[in-house]
């Protein structure tokens, strides 16, 4: 997703661009996301830099949306209804007015609901329920429809894609693929969890990327009678209802390298939590279950900007705010490879800061 909507960018403004896949476009961890834009409920301690950065992105999906939708004549699922986090015992309503606090003091605009008030928006919450925090800003995007609409619209603009294929960096020169060189000014590594793995880069501006694994379901919900209309956030989980019915419920986070398996516990804590939310979800029938893997960075923050190799930069290590990063990401990495200069947004995020750590 952030390769393709930089590639899309780049195009709108006249650049000759090529965007290699080694696989299916869109069908990574972007099609494994959740399309949760939660910059707002997910901002945590130390991370201010992280959340200014969210919230202007934030800022810039209804826009994106428009401006994608035009372009692409496919809808991407946008969803503006707001999200709820939810405490049902009185140790997590704690933690959860701690983390509002934190939240109101970063500029998030949050509401303390009581216990009533929350059913009232959601009556098919579990009557345990105790207090929850009101998000309306945070909003959701169907990933899974995102993709294909950024493929067309990249595609439209004049942007070549070649998938199936898996390229090799030639620092300063581009990149080689079926034994050509294929000449770039400027060759932009947005391969996620797999950056640090691209064939050619040399250490210096290989990325400090690993994959973190995250198991996920999606349920069935009647179509007609949704059980839940905003994202809700429980305990341990979230859920993610989609107009076509659909209902996801996710994550896992686990350091767990490339694997793909579905585990007894995993799937186990992810429907105990749901139910414990929104127990009607016990008569609903499972649709999928699948794994996918955000690109973590050591300070789980996005790694943005160019590295010591001519020619080579870096749009990853996102974890788990890929999707919410996305337009913000394609903007400054374009202003980066079409003025030469860095964005002042990207300053906290550029790589030599995890380089002086190391």
């Amino acid at each position: 997703m952030i390769g393709l909507a930089i590639g899309w960018r780049l195009a709108q403004a006249g650049c000759p661009v090529t965007v290699w896949e080694r696989g299916e476009p869109g069908r990574g961890a972007s099609w494994a996301a959740a399309g949760m834009l939660a910059a707002a409920i997910e901002t945590e301690p130390t991370e201010e830099a992280l959340s200014y950065l969210g919230r202007w992105s934030q800022s810039l999906w209804p826009d994106f949306v428009r401006e994608l939708e035009a372009a692409s004549g496919m809808t991407v699922g946008y969803d503006a209804t707001g999200t709820l986090a939810c405490a049902f015992t009185r140790d997590q309503a704690a933690r959860l007015r701690q983390a509002l606090a934190v939240q109101l003091r970063a500029g998030c605009e949050l509401e303390w609901l009581s216990a009533r008030a929350a059913r009232e928006l959601e009556p098919a919450l579990s009557p345990n329920l105790v207090a929850a925090v009101l998000s309306p800003k945070d909003h959701q995007v169907d990933n899974r429809r995102l993709g294909p609409a950024l493929v067309r619209a990249f595609e439209r603009a004049g942007g070549v894609l070649r998938s199936g294929i898996e390229p090799t960096v030639a620092p300063g020169h581009g990149v080689v693929a079926d034994g050509a060189l294929h000449p770039a000014d400027a060759t932009v590594i947005a391969a996620g969890a797999w950056s640090r793995n691209v064939g050619g880069l040399p250490e210096a501006a290989r990325p400090r990327v690993r994959p973190i694994k995250g198991q996920m379901l999606a349920v069935r919900m009647p179509k007609a009678a949704p059980l839940i209309r905003h994202v809700v956030w429980g305990g341990s989980c979230y859920l993610i209802p989609r107009g076509d019915g659909r209902l996801i419920v996710g994550a896992t986070t686990e350091e767990r390298g490339f694997d793909t398996s579905l585990t007894v516990g995993g799937v186990l804590g992810l429907l105990d939590d749901a139910w414990r939310t929104l127990p009607a979800i016990e008569e609903l029938p499972i649709d999928e279950l699948w794994t996918g893997f955000r690109p973590g960075s050591p300070d789980d923050m996005p790694i943005l900007g160019p590295t010591p190799v001519s020619g080579v930069i870096l749009a990853t290590g996102h974890h788990r705010n890929g999707i919410l990063l996305t337009p913000a990401t394609a903007a400054l990495i374009a202003e980066l490879v079409l003025t030469d200069r860095v964005p002042n947004r990207m300053a906290p995020f550029l790589p030599d800061r995890l380089a002086v750590a190391a």
